[in-house]
């Protein structure tokens, strides 16, 4: 599998996403830079992340493509944004995706048990979305 050549075209990401990804990952925050240290290069359970994804519109902190897994590490901007996460997620679950999020200040006083959320979300099956259909009917 390609990974990224196989998403969709709903997936697509614009220069200006890629360049806006690129300044995230280079500026990333203490926590986000703490966990890729853990997720990078297969080290955890063989599992290969990206980070600074771009999906459609959005970029999103951590994802394992392979499980259909998002990982989200919010600050406290993100207490004044539930709305906001609450619609990026919904389309992210659409897409197929599992979102878990954690706050920083969670893996920096429980860092083994977003770890074990994280290998537990890993070794769940990602649920079938089921197909929409058209007309809404049976």
């Amino acid at each position: 599998m390609s990974e990224l050549w196989d998403l969709p075209p709903a997936w697509c990401w614009t220069p200006i996403q890629h360049r806006h990804a690129r300044a995230l990952r280079r500026e990333q925050a203490p926590a986000e830079r703490e966990l890729w240290q853990q997720l990078r290069a297969k080290r955890f359970d063989g599992f290969k992340f990206r980070r600074q994804q771009p999906l459609g519109r959005y970029i999103v902190d951590f994802v394992c493509l392979a499980q259909r897994l998002i990982l989200e590490l919010d600050g406290g901007q993100h207490a004044d944004a539930a709305d906001y996460d609450t619609i990026r997620d919904a389309w992210l679950q659409q897409q197929g995706f599992r979102v878990r999020r954690f706050w920083n200040n969670q893996w920096s006083a429980q860092r083994e048990a977003v770890l074990e959320a994280i290998w537990t979300a890993l070794h769940s099956p990602p649920s079938p979305q089921p197909l929409p259909r058209e007309g809404g009917g049976a």
